[in-house]
């Protein structure tokens, strides 16, 4: 083969689903491996929410947005196939932003080697972005405390499902909030969650009362959506807000209405949004934090496989409808 596929991003996303139309399937030709280069080729792609973000003009946003006619971002595992890098063998598996291809030609810069012998759909699920995002919310802003209350919504998805897990681990009460009663007897029955809340079919506030008799104390926003009101009329004063994403409003029309300020004064809430590009220098400290927690069996984690390149194409759809159970991940 002369050849390789990649998937280039060729126009904005508008409000709804995302068309096949914004993407272009492509052949590019091999390349030429140089001094101080590898040669990847990716065997498991990871679909993110914070990709549909990367695709919007926005270029005032924590991240410049992916160029028109450049390969669509995005992170996964590879196998180094080809190397005129000191630092790196033929075999040798990595990890980080490779994009929408089966190859990707690197200095090394910005990849991690990922340790022989673990899966790497669990490695994508766990150690990549979601379990690192979930590690840093919790932990560097949430300031979390045995006893407390804390709700996560998108809590079946790959980082709500950790932040709940690690709270539980460290003595909190864990209610989580899905769209679907699977998802919601998922987090309960198996990862251990103390309640969930079917944002879809259950009353929110009447759950709230119940899960939450003391009020709440930390709110992990994942999704956007009327279940913000709702925590705000629940939370304790001094609670903390940890605002990761917002994945109902990326293709949103018309953003939705956020909570009144009064509540914020009145309680004394502390609202802190944050992205993991700013904390890329944390990555060892990051992945020392979480690693104890899966050793000890406390992380558990499913993956939701697509195969084949091009699925990434209709996949992100199941990111925007919540039609994944699981880390949404591509196998090539």
């Amino acid at each position: 083969m002369n050849t390789f596929t990649a998937i280039n991003l060729v126009a904005r996303p508008t409000s709804g689903p995302i068309g096949a139309d914004i993407f272009e399937v492509v052949q590019k030709p091999l390349p030429n491996v140089g001094p101080g280069q590898i040669l990847v080729k990716q065997t498991h792609m990871s679909l993110d929410p914070a990709m549909v973000g990367w695709m919007s003009p926005d270029t005032e946003s924590y991240i410049p947005p992916v160029g028109l006619g450049d390969v669509m971002r995005s992170s996964g595992i590879g196998e180094v196939v080809e190397s005129h890098h000191p630092d790196y063998v033929v075999g040798e598996r990595v990890m980080g932003m490779m994009g929408w291809t089966e190859l990707s030609l690197s200095t090394g810069e910005g990849l991690r080697k990922v340790q022989p012998g673990l899966d790497a759909e669990m490695v994508l699920s766990v150690f990549a972005l979601p379990g690192l995002t979930a590690t840093q919310g919790l932990f560097g802003f949430g300031n979390p405390k045995a006893g407390e209350t804390i709700v996560v919504s998108g809590a079946a998805g790959s980082v709500g499902s950790i932040v709940g897990q690690l709270a539980k681990a460290e003595g909190l009460n864990v209610i989580g909030v899905a769209g679907s009663d699977e998802k919601c007897s998922w987090i309960v029955n198996e990862l251990g969650f103390d309640g969930a809340i079917n944002y879809k079919t259950d009353d929110i506030d009447t759950k709230l009362t119940e899960l939450a008799p003391k009020g709440v104390d930390i709110y992990f926003e994942n999704t956007g959506g009327p279940i913000q009101h709702h925590v705000v009329d629940h939370i304790n004063a001094h609670g903390r807000v940890i605002v990761c994403g917002m994945i109902s409003d990326y293709t949103a029309e018309t953003p939705s209405a956020g909570p009144n300020w009064i509540p914020i004064i009145k309680k004394r809430i502390t609202i802190q949004g944050f992205t993991m590009p700013d904390h890329l220098s944390q990555l060892p400290e990051l992945i020392g934090k979480l690693t104890p927690y899966v050793m000890q069996g406390k992380i558990k984690h499913r993956s939701h496989v697509l195969n084949g390149l091009e699925t990434a194409i209709d996949g992100l759809n199941l990111l925007l409808t919540g039609g994944n159970k699981g880390k949404l991940i591509v196998k090539l």
